[in-house]
């Protein structure tokens, strides 16, 4: 009696599924609903501190049977061995609180569209471009990119796909005209915002591309597809990553694809003081490790990291070229010691993400699993 009286109170707490236990003098312990396998045991276990070794060995010996889904059954265990880790960041979304992000935002893209347009390509695309060829022009490396980070979403027609700091939305449009999905873009520089809307208009996709200006963390009671978000994780603090998940994991359907581009730093620590208070204010960059484990603990499960180290580095270096070529105009739009700072930003970094410092991943993540995507990644370079 006392090992059917500890075996219910240890059952009890197996709270991750629906099943029936049934005991050798024929009692049954119900777990949740519709039970979807039933574990028999036909005589009282040999004592042990673990109790899936103890069912294991029992099974092993003709002492418990076993039926239903096995796939229901590794679920409740691993539900059971992992809730500390999978239950970590359960209630952080309603631990919001004001961030200086819009302000820190500000002082980098808000600078003016007139700024950015003498030294960006055509597409305005900040972010590390994709050189298929050596001799890819920037334009034709931005597009790559975009196409490269679209068709790892595998998206579907009418699908719908939120697009977290959508920059002057080139990838939302393209989205929308080649893949036929609606996209909701989302960015707190008021400067991108107008622009992108401007772009929206010019191409008629307003009744497929939407784009607010909007925190992420203020996204809430609607369900997307896919997500994307290119270049905007640096920018969420090293306090608010788990957060950063928790909100994307609560606007994604089960299953749903998230595709996270984002630089990397190789050890964690403080962000570099003069990118700090000059270029990125409030930034973090995390490492490889740290993202992979707050990933984890908040349910996406990674299908694919790729690294464009060498693809950030050839982009900064044209970026610079192109600076350096108009450095007189933005000497006069602002003064000599702003132009000095860009010039040393763009070519430090080229060089931090050379020598590897640095490193930029694309992430490509479910929320959850999910067992029917495509079994290979052959589609992304078809």
């Amino acid at each position: 009696m006392l090992q059917k009286f500890l075996l219910k109170k240890i059952l009890k707490k197996w709270q991750f599924g629906d099943y029936e236990i049934t005991f050798w003098d024929g009692e049954k312990l119900k777990i949740g609903k519709d039970s979807k396998f039933g574990i028999h045991f036909k005589k009282p276990l040999k004592y042990s501190k673990d109790l899936a070794l103890s069912i294991a060995e029992g099974y092993m010996d003709g002492d418990i049977e076993i039926s239903g889904s096995m796939d229901e059954i590794m679920q409740v265990l691993y539900l059971f061995s992992n809730a500390k880790y999978l239950n970590k960041y359960q209630n952080i979304l309603s631990k919001i609180k004001p961030i200086q992000e819009k302000e820190n935002i500000k002082s980098h893209y808000d600078i003016g569209n007139d700024f950015y347009k003498l030294w960006l390509d055509e597409t305005m695309s900040y972010s590390c471009a994709y050189f298929k060829n050596e001799d890819d022009t920037l334009y034709q490396a931005q597009i790559n990119k975009i196409e490269h980070t679209l068709k790892k979403l595998d998206l579907k027609p009418n699908e719908r796909l939120l697009d977290i700091g959508c920059g002057w939305g080139w990838l939302a449009i393209m989205a929308a005209q080649k893949y036929g999905v609606k996209v909701v873009g989302i960015t707190l520089s008021e400067e991108q915002y107008k622009k992108g809307n401007q772009r929206i208009k010019e191409y008629n996709l307003e009744d497929q591309v939407e784009i607010r200006l909007q925190n992420y963390q203020n996204l809430s009671g609607e369900t997307f597809d896919k997500v994307v978000s290119v270049g905007m994780f640096e920018h969420v603090g090293k306090d608010n990553l788990p957060l950063y998940f928790m909100k994307v994991k609560s606007l994604l359907k089960p299953g749903g694809s998230f595709l996270l581009h984002s630089i990397i730093s190789m050890f964690e620590g403080k962000t570099n003081a003069w990118i700090d208070k000059y270029i990125f204010p409030g930034g973090y960059l995390p490492s490889l490790r740290e993202s992979i484990s707050i990933m984890s603990e908040c349910d996406f499960h990674l299908l694919m990291a790729e690294s464009l180290r060498i693809h950030y580095a050839k982009t900064l270096d044209i970026w610079y070229k192109n600076f350096m070529e108009i450095k007189d105009k933005a000497t006069q739009m602002y003064d000599e010691r702003f132009s000095r700072m860009w010039a040393l930003y763009l070519s430090s970094c080229a060089s931090g993400f050379r020598i590897g410092s640095i490193d930029i991943f694309q992430f490509l993540l479910t929320k959850g699993i999910n067992n029917s995507l495509q079994l290979t990644k052959s589609y992304i370079y078809s």
